[in-house]
């Protein structure tokens, strides 16, 4: 189904912590670290992917779980910021898609992400899932990753891997969604991701990354990044 026919979106269901925080009440788990979000983006999907440094006129970024659509724009203010022409192309996968509101709520928090979101939150609030911004070309393709994902026709420099937890959220984790991943990754591309579970890090090698951990952000003591440098392993072939 393309991004512009979608099916209808399911109630996302949240609780607020403290009043800031959104938490999904399907996966009771948080949208954001409770840690200064904005900065664990910056720590784990940009500096994980070597961004804003690799940006590039047409470079792709593909997510897994567009949330409140904090990472989106981190990357806007990272691209912004290097000053270099062109469009950066960026598309999430999401089953539950939060309304306008519930993403402006959840932004105020953060409000350097915010100042710039109004033409984003307009668009979206429209029912628009392919939006075009100044410097960013968006796509939200709503549903199972596990549909969508395979189907998907793109290849993506850089992956944001930001579904809830494994341990609340394991189909978005599973060895399957892993490989497709790696199969939607262009050469030398990479990923990041805030969790070093050892389950998804070896599913990421068998998927063609090489895998490495390092320190996490605030609490978390460690993430995994990767880069693609071979095909994927087929186990049956040895």
């Amino acid at each position: 189904m393309p991004p512009d026919e979608q099916p209808p979106t399911p109630p996302s269901g949240l609780d607020w912590k403290d009043g800031i925080v959104p938490v999904s009440l399907r996966f009771d788990d948080p949208y954001f670290s409770l840690a200064d979000g904005l900065a664990e983006t910056r720590h784990v999907f940009l500096a994980g992917n070597a961004l804003p440094g690799r940006l590039q006129d047409g470079f792709h970024i593909a997510e897994l779980g567009f949330g409140t659509g904090l990472n989106m724009l981190a990357t806007r203010l990272a691209w912004a910021g290097t000053g270099r022409p062109g469009t950066i192309r960026f598309t999430s996968f999401e089953a539950f898609p939060l309304t306008a509101p519930e993403i402006a709520r959840a932004l105020d928090a953060f409000p350097e992400a915010r100042a710039m979101a109004d033409d984003f939150l307009t668009q979206w609030a429209a029912g628009a899932r392919q939006i075009a911004l100044p410097g960013l070309d968006l796509t939200v393709i709503c549903g199972d990753a596990r549909s969508t994902l395979p189907e998907w026709q793109g290849q993506a420099d850089a992956w944001f891997l930001d579904g809830f937890s494994p341990a609340k959220n394991p189909e978005l984790w599973s060895p399957d969604l892993m490989a497709a991943v790696g199969a939607h990754t262009a050469p030398g591309g990479t990923f990041a991701t805030y969790t070093a579970a050892g389950h998804v890090r070896r599913a990421l090698a068998e998927a063609g990354f090489a895998v490495e951990r390092l320190p996490g952000h605030g609490r978390k003591r460690h993430m995994t990044r990767g880069q693609k440098t071979h095909p994927p392993e087929h186990p049956n072939e040895h």
